[in-house]
């Protein structure tokens, strides 16, 4: 069975790269009736928040992206200390003692030696005389993994053959002196143990993945197929920073933008398919293909979520929507013509509110100067509401016969009176939605 993670630190909101992330991580599982897993990786006591736990599933769950069980990493200390004491009894995992300053001056001797800025494992020469001495002024330990260097190699998913010399990375630190257990180890021990089959993440991680094979093979298990795709940019090229509020989640949710124009883009975004919009994930799953991506850094501009969320709403039947337009106050005979009218001419679910104003309130009029005397005239031949359907024909007809005006001169001031909008639904839709004209006077 196919089973893929998200696996997000919940420190912060979730951006549109983190989506791009679980939506890919989602259509594998759910084109191949997989499990999706979404797995909390909370082992940073000081920085994960309860409240961004639930604002990630929050946002997931409004995107429709549901997951088949939940994991989180600070349920599972036992797990790693297992583990970790595993790989010790191995002697594959290391305690090491250096500073950072004390790093930061080996990698400064070894640039300008003309060497790669390697740790060079001199925590595997202490004795435990050393080890004690140096725990006696006060040092703090932490654990190092002891890569087999050797070419690490898999075929990545979008990137194609990939192939790392493991001695050109340094044995990375997978423990720290306070005991918590970094990221590095702890995603490799719970993809061993949940059976993940795939993972897709950020091009960002090519060098994780390297190691993570070593450990997951350490672990006794077999690495997952993987796959890294491009990260995204502004919509000129410029470095997209997930600190902008805008691209999180929960900000264009506030902002209007429909679920499934966000899906449908960053479903598509960056591959050799075009972007359409799609109103249900199997659609989306149906047509997705990971050897369609390419590796080249990919542009997101969030303008372009608006025709998709534009076509989206437009497309939703009436039953959708009816609880919205009730509270906007619509009287039930109503709601379901108010609908068909207003759904074309907006953008947001949001802009309803202000077609039923104009409805129930009446517009504030627009009348352009040459015309005052014209409307004046006009709507002294406007019977007060309710309309019909045939009211807009019957009153341009008499307005027409009344003063001589016809075309364009003539439906446009009009309309322009009647909703305060030089554009906008059919006036003949319009009128029996019409409950004030403030025009008459």
């Amino acid at each position: 069975m196919t089973i893929t993670r998200f696996a997000p630190s919940p420190t912060g909101h979730i951006h549109v790269g983190n989506l791009r992330t679980a939506l890919m991580n989602y259509l594998i599982a759910r084109k191949s009736g997989g499990t999706f897993i979404l797995r909390l990786d909370d082992t940073d006591r000081e920085r994960s928040k309860q409240e961004y736990a639930d604002g990630i599933q929050r946002d997931l769950d409004w995107l429709g992206l549901h997951w088949d069980r939940i994991e989180r990493q600070s349920d599972r200390l036992d797990r790693y200390a297992e583990a970790a004491e595993g790989l010790r009894q191995s002697g594959r995992l290391y305690e090491v003692f250096e500073t950072p300053t004390e790093l930061d001056l080996k990698r400064k001797k070894q640039l300008n030696m003309g060497k790669p800025p390697v740790y060079d494992r001199a925590g595997l020469n202490l004795s435990a005389e050393d080890v004690a001495k140096l725990r006696a002024e006060g040092r703090e330990g932490y654990w190092r993994f002891l890569l087999d260097q050797e070419r690490i190699e898999w075929p990545d998913g979008i990137l194609g053959d990939i192939s790392i010399d493991a001695a050109s990375v340094s044995d990375p630190v997978l423990i720290r002196a306070d005991g918590q257990v970094l990221y590095t180890f702890a995603s490799s021990v719970d993809d061993a143990d949940m059976g993940v089959t795939h993972i897709v993440r950020g091009a960002d991680h090519v060098t994780n993945t390297a190691t993570q094979i070593q450990i997951i093979r350490a672990l006794g298990a077999n690495p997952p197929a993987f796959a890294h795709h491009s990260l995204l940019t502004g919509a000129h090229g410029e470095e997209l920073s997930k600190r902008l509020g805008v691209l999180a989640i929960k900000d264009l949710r506030e902002a209007g933008v429909a679920p499934e124009a966000l899906l449908s883009l960053m479903a598509r975004l960056g591959s050799s398919q075009p972007v359409e919009l799609r109103m249900d994930l199997d659609t989306l799953a149906d047509g997705f293909e990971l050897s369609q991506f390419g590796a080249s850094p990919t542009k997101f501009d969030a303008e372009d979520l608006w025709p998709l969320t534009r076509e989206a709403n437009q497309a939703r039947p009436f039953e959708v929507v009816r609880d919205r337009i009730a509270a906007l106050g619509v009287p039930a005979g109503l709601a379901e013509r108010f609908w068909r009218v207003a759904s074309q001419n907006i953008t947001k679910l949001d802009d309803l509110g202000g077609w039923w104003e104009i409805f129930s309130q009446g517009a504030e009029p627009q009348i352009d100067p040459e015309d005052a005397e014209f409307i004046t005239e006009a709507m002294k031949l406007l019977p007060p509401p309710p309309y019909t359907d045939t009211s807009w024909a019957e009153f341009t007809t008499a307005v027409k016969d009344a003063t001589g005006r016809k075309g364009k001169g003539l439906f446009m001031p009009l309309r322009k009176a009647l909703t305060g909008q030089a554009h906008g639904p059919d006036m003949s839709d319009v009128m029996p939605l019409l409950q004030v004209v403030r025009a008459r006077g």
